[in-house]
């Protein structure tokens, strides 16, 4: 009897032009060069260690089986109290808020319960990188419609060209990853008459909810009335927390299409972290820590400004978010991704090339850096930054 030969089959990848993030390439690169690595969004401090102490205490008390598939209750009506104060919307903590295994699982989540094969979703170029891929996991068509280059605000006259008879959702992210902005209250006025008189879907990434600087104030999708009843919206205590590692999120939307969205829930992940969601419970009941992150993180962005004050980089705003980009304009004719890999080699920081959040690697001489660091990781960042 003949031995049969070993061999894997071959299939057609479901995403042929997906390969590694650039958030894992640039941290990779600066790990091998011990750069200051500013490129990959998260804190290098540790969170609340009241935090640390109601999840251990969780744990001690034997909350570390299954809980409910939406989310232990204490937590869901702590989330719809905390939106209702803030946004003045009432969220059914039972019909309507879902706890999720962080904001990116919310994401697909959410497009893998609305979207249907040749489905299209706008999304606003530039992205994060996860948007795309999902929306053609789910069978659709992304239709990439560009922010305004140079001050990455909303162009409706491109959104509206853009809907067709097969737009099912489309998605929007303030404070905005790669670049720093914020949406107005206008401009959110602007896109909930532009989709009143249709059936398009909203999906509201809203992770960085908490770090809105000089005053301004976060404009959820929730404080919208025609907005909210059509919305997906999809909050992070990792980034609000410092606990990124975690992956625990919330999205918040309308009973029925909460319904849908827990349909796929239920079989994607079933349920989420059990002494997890019974700290953040007990630790959401003292809002000052999420009210003062504007001031945290506000005091972090000037730092890192005054810092580069005197350099050749170009600051662009930063509004909200913890990231800072700059124009490289006057340092370098390298593009985007060749002077992020040089800047890491040479002179020892990391950055993410903006090119890589285009869907055609549109190059600005723009990258961006992450200030979300303890203060002397940001000193010695501008140490070697000013050098240039």
């Amino acid at each position: 009897m003949t031995q049969a030969i070993a061999r894997t089959p071959a299939f057609p990848s479901k995403l042929p032009h997906v390969g590694t993030t650039i958030f894992t390439v640039m941290s990779a690169l600066a790990t091998e060069h011990k750069a200051v690595n500013l490129g990959q969004g998260f804190p290098d401090f540790e969170c609340a260690p009241e935090l640390v102490n109601a999840v251990t205490a969780a744990m001690q008390a034997g909350h570390n089986q299954y809980p409910p598939m939406p989310g232990i209750p204490a937590l869901r009506e702590a989330v719809a109290h905390k939106i209702q104060a803030l946004h003045g919307r009432a969220y059914n903590p039972n019909t309507e808020i879902t706890i999720t295994a962080g904001a990116t699982q919310a994401i697909i989540t959410a497009i893998l319960a609305i979207v249907h094969p040749g489905d299209e979703v706008i999304v606003l170029d530039p992205c994060y990188d996860s948007y795309v891929p999902n929306i053609e996991l789910a069978g659709g068509k992304a239709v990439r419609v560009p922010l305004t280059p140079g001050t990455f605000r909303p162009d409706f006259a491109k959104i509206s060209a853009a809907i067709t008879p097969r737009t099912r959702a489309i998605l929007i992210n303030s404070p905005h990853n790669p670049s720093a902005t914020i949406w107005t209250a206008e401009e959110m006025r602007q896109l909930e008459d532009l989709l009143a008189p249709t059936d398009i879907l909203l999906i509201s990434d809203e992770v960085y909810e908490h770090m809105v600087f000089d005053g301004a104030e976060h404009q959820s999708a929730a404080r919208f009335p025609g907005l909210a009843a059509r919305a997906f919206i999809v909050s992070s205590f990792g980034k609000t927390f410092h606990v990124t590692g975690w992956k625990v999120g919330t999205v918040a939307a309308p009973a029925a299409l909460t319904a849908e969205f827990r349909k796929v829930h239920q079989f994607n992940v079933f349920t989420v972290n059990t002494p997890m969601q019974h700290g953040l419970a007990a630790y959401l009941q003292d809002p000052t820590p999420y009210l003062q992150l504007p001031a945290f993180y506000q005091a972090k962005r000037d730092l890192f400004r005054e810092g580069l004050a005197g350099s050749r980089f170009k600051l662009l705003p930063s509004t909200g978010s913890y990231f800072q980009c700059v124009d490289i304009s006057a340092i370098s004719d390298l593009n985007e991704a060749d002077f992020c890999q040089w800047l890491t080699r040479e002179v020892g920081v990391a950055a993410i090339p903006l090119s890589a959040f285009y869907g055609d690697g549109f190059d600005q001489r723009v990258v961006r850096f992450c200030f979300a660091k303890k203060d002397e990781t940001l000193r010695a960042a501008l140490e070697r930054l000013r050098k240039l």
